[in-house]
Protein backbone atom coordinates (compact mmCIF):
# COMPACT_ATOMS: atom_id res chain seq x y z
CA UNK A 1 0.00 0.00 0.00
CA UNK A 2 1.18 3.22 -0.63
CA UNK A 3 2.08 6.00 1.83
CA UNK A 4 0.00 8.66 -0.30
CA UNK A 5 -2.86 6.75 -0.20
CA UNK A 6 -5.74 7.83 2.13
CA UNK A 7 -8.31 4.70 2.90
CA UNK A 8 -10.60 7.04 4.63
CA UNK A 9 -10.81 10.61 3.23
CA UNK A 10 -10.42 13.43 6.18
CA UNK A 11 -10.13 10.46 8.43
CA UNK A 12 -13.63 10.62 9.32
CA UNK A 13 -16.77 8.22 8.74
CA UNK A 14 -19.20 11.62 9.95
CA UNK A 15 -20.87 12.79 6.68
CA UNK A 16 -23.66 15.55 7.01
CA UNK A 17 -26.51 13.31 5.68
CA UNK A 18 -26.97 10.11 4.33
CA UNK A 19 -26.40 10.66 0.55
CA UNK A 20 -22.86 12.05 1.44
CA UNK A 21 -22.38 8.96 3.61
CA UNK A 22 -23.54 6.63 0.61
CA UNK A 23 -20.95 9.12 -1.65
CA UNK A 24 -18.57 8.21 0.95
CA UNK A 25 -18.88 4.38 0.59
CA UNK A 26 -19.16 4.46 -3.09
CA UNK A 27 -15.11 6.83 -2.61
CA UNK A 28 -13.91 3.96 0.43
CA UNK A 29 -14.98 0.87 -1.96
CA UNK A 30 -12.95 2.25 -5.01
CA UNK A 31 -10.18 2.84 -2.41
CA UNK A 32 -10.04 -0.50 -1.56
CA UNK A 33 -10.27 -1.81 -5.15
CA UNK A 34 -7.07 0.47 -6.07
CA UNK A 35 -5.14 -0.66 -2.91
CA UNK A 36 -6.07 -4.30 -3.90
CA UNK A 37 -5.44 -3.79 -7.22
CA UNK A 38 -2.25 -1.15 -7.46
CA UNK A 39 -1.69 -1.04 -11.09
CA UNK A 40 -3.90 1.27 -12.92
CA UNK A 41 -3.08 -0.48 -16.02
CA UNK A 42 -4.99 -3.78 -15.03
CA UNK A 43 -7.63 -2.27 -13.39
CA UNK A 44 -8.39 -0.73 -17.03
CA UNK A 45 -7.40 -4.09 -18.61
CA UNK A 46 -10.43 -5.91 -15.90
CA UNK A 47 -12.46 -3.19 -16.33
CA UNK A 48 -14.35 -4.78 -20.24
CA UNK A 49 -14.63 -8.38 -18.07
CA UNK A 50 -16.73 -6.94 -14.64
CA UNK A 51 -18.73 -4.64 -16.32
CA UNK A 52 -21.06 -7.65 -18.51
CA UNK A 53 -20.97 -10.12 -15.05
CA UNK A 54 -23.90 -9.33 -13.00
CA UNK A 55 -22.52 -11.43 -10.43
CA UNK A 56 -19.32 -8.96 -10.54
CA UNK A 57 -21.56 -6.06 -10.58
CA UNK A 58 -23.71 -7.27 -7.74
CA UNK A 59 -20.36 -8.21 -5.87
CA UNK A 60 -19.61 -4.57 -5.96
CA UNK A 61 -23.00 -3.01 -4.81
CA UNK A 62 -22.58 -5.52 -1.78
CA UNK A 63 -18.81 -4.16 -1.41
CA UNK A 64 -20.68 -0.31 -1.26
CA UNK A 65 -23.74 -1.57 0.85
CA UNK A 66 -21.33 -3.18 3.64
CA UNK A 67 -19.18 0.14 3.83
CA UNK A 68 -22.55 2.37 3.77
CA UNK A 69 -24.07 0.39 6.74
CA UNK A 70 -20.64 1.30 8.60
CA UNK A 71 -21.01 4.77 7.79
CA UNK A 72 -25.00 4.46 8.52
CA UNK A 73 -23.91 3.13 12.10
CA UNK A 74 -21.46 5.97 12.53
CA UNK A 75 -23.79 8.55 12.22
CA UNK A 76 -27.08 7.02 13.65
CA UNK A 77 -28.70 7.92 10.34
CA UNK A 78 -31.23 5.12 11.16
CA UNK A 79 -32.38 6.51 14.68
Amino acid sequence: MSEQTVLIPGNTLITASPEEGRQLAIKIARLTIKITQPDAEVREKLRPIYVEDAAMLISIGAAVAAEFATIARANNFWK
